[in-house]
């Protein structure tokens, strides 16, 4: 019987390795050992920010839709609330888009919210004795 070697599939392995570990720093990018473990960090952190960037964003339109609501003289946590009144099902992403690019629907929008809500209830103020 032949003996067969592995070169091909280990030569593979590791130039694919070598292909995701271009542009890293010093050996991390040259010495396979180092790639390698190089690489599995880099997907954990991969991960890991992916699920960041979706937090960030939601966030950020958080903020926009905010400030829009502010200069319309509502706040943003009676906005959301009126909106689910109104049954609006315009999700957040959509909302700091019209807040930033279509000021008059957003305008138009917030009157909507602000009309669906009840009437402010004003919370009493308990004194302790």
């Amino acid at each position: 019987m032949v003996r067969i070697k592995a070169s091909i599939a280990r030569k593979k392995g590791r130039k694919r390795v070598f292909r995701l570990t271009k542009g890293f720093y010093g050996h991390k990018k040259n010495r396979y050992g180092q790639a390698v473990r190089a690489l599995n960090k880099a997907k954990r952190y991969a991960t890991a920010h992916r699920k960041r960037r979706a937090r960030d964003f939601r966030s950020l339109w958080i903020v926009r839709i905010n400030a829009a609501c502010q200069l319309g003289g509502l706040s943003y946590s009676r906005f959301i609330r009126g909106l689910k009144e109104a049954k609006i099902g315009l999700d957040r992403k959509m909302l700091s888009e019209i807040a930033l690019n279509d000021p008059e629907t957003f305008t138009k929008i917030l009157a909507a919210a602000d009309k669906a809500l009840p009437a402010k209830v004003t919370r009493r103020k308990t004194v302790r004795k």
